[in-house]
């Protein structure tokens, strides 16, 4: 498996497989038995990061009935998990807020709701890079305002699609072509020098960086930008186990309880590593969660908010990235349909533990902090 075999057009093969029939409903038993449950889920993303946690650590087995089995599918992209859920071969799926969002907006095929939040950022799924040797800017609204009439890149219909359009139009920037092309694309095209600038998620930009195929520049920190990772769920689990529901979303308070706290970063870095691909090493994976950068290229001291519930904050995320859907003509609506959205296991989870959003943040760390 290679982190970079992404797909270009992520949104619009989860908008073909959902023209799939729908595969019979899986029998889920009766409330307290075990159960057996598929999740998917991105290991390339770092904001679907809890999942990686929770494959590793097992909190599930502590919250879920005795004798349950969870089985974790790894999925390139969004696109590949949205797919599986809707053919009813994943049940649980985490993944970036456009595919969540899409996967939500079609009840007429699969009933999928948007259950919690895996994490929010501003500097995630939204890093503006360029070429090595592109000029030296003085600032991050400078460097951007550099792609006017340049050769740009993004996976378009994605997060990073959604960002670098936006901030184009804050700064009326026009890019002379920009491409829809995937991460293995970007790299080549960086290193053949035949692309002035691209916007992706973490952690490939940090693989870049390691790599010296390109240089960060700016992030939605400079823009008041954010994105988020989402849980979702199919309802018909959903209605059959309302205790699998509620024990899943406490496993994943566990698992973003554990985010939070910086003395787990080494072994959520190895984590990681264990899931990636080729060339995405320990540091790499450090990098792009806990990279300590500097303000003059996005940096900020909160490198990932751990929301858990659609807070206010994320209800506008949501309605911002349906719209551009919509504009795209990935969704059928300009709005979420009603019900898309059912967090309140997550509520409840959050009220028994007398918590609230967000249940902590992942800081950036110095360099010196990373030790092999």
């Amino acid at each position: 498996m290679h982190i970079h075999r992404y797909c270009a057009a992520a949104v619009s093969a989860a908008l073909l497989m959902a023209a799939l029939p729908v595969a019979a409903e899986e029998g889920f038993g009766k409330p307290g038995e075990p159960i057996k449950l598929t999740v998917g889920f991105q290991p390339f993303y770092t904001e679907a990061w809890s999942a990686v946690v929770m494959k590793s650590k097992e909190f599930w087995k502590q919250h879920l009935p005795a004798g349950s089995q969870v089985t974790f599918e790894p999925g390139l992209q969004g696109s590949v998990l949205v797919g599986q859920m809707i053919a009813g071969k994943q049940q649980i799926g985490y993944m970036g807020d456009m595919p969540a969002i899409v996967a939500s907006s079609k009840p007429e095929v699969a009933d999928i709701r948007i259950v919690g939040v895996a994490g929010s950022s501003q500097q995630q799924c939204n890093v503006f890079l360029v070429k090595k040797d592109a000029p030296e800017f003085k600032s991050p609204e400078e460097a951007v305002k550099w792609f006017d009439g340049k050769i740009v890149a993004s996976p378009q219909g994605s997060c990073t699609d959604r960002f670098a359009r936006t901030v184009f139009q804050k700064l009326d920037v026009k890019p002379a072509k920009y491409f829809n092309q995937g991460a293995d694309a970007i790299a080549k095209n960086f290193r053949d020098g035949k692309l002035d600038a691209a916007v992706l998620w973490e952690p490939i930009p940090a693989k870049f960086l390691a790599d010296g195929i390109a240089r960060r520049v700016a992030s939605g920190v400079d823009f008041h930008e954010s994105d988020a990772g989402f849980i979702v769920m199919r309802q018909d689990l959903m209605a059959a186990r309302p205790d699998v529901v509620k024990g899943w979303m406490e496993a994943e308070l566990d698992a973003q309880l554990f985010l939070a706290d910086p003395k787990n970063a080494m072994e959520i870095a190895a984590m990681a590593e264990k899931e990636g691909g080729e060339g995405y090493t320990k540091k790499i994976m450090w990098t792009a969660l806990y990279g300590d950068y500097p303000a003059a290229v996005g940096g900020s001291p909160e490198r990932m908010a751990l929301d858990f519930v659609i807070t206010p904050k994320m209800d506008q995320i949501v309605k911002a990235d349906t719209a551009f859907l919509f504009g795209l003509h990935r969704v059928p609506a300009e709005t979420l349909r009603d019900g898309a959205v059912s967090d309140q296991a997550a509520r409840e989870a959050l009220a028994a533990r007398k918590l609230q959003s967000p249940v902590g943040t992942v800081k950036a760390l110095p360099a010196a902090a990373f030790k092999d």
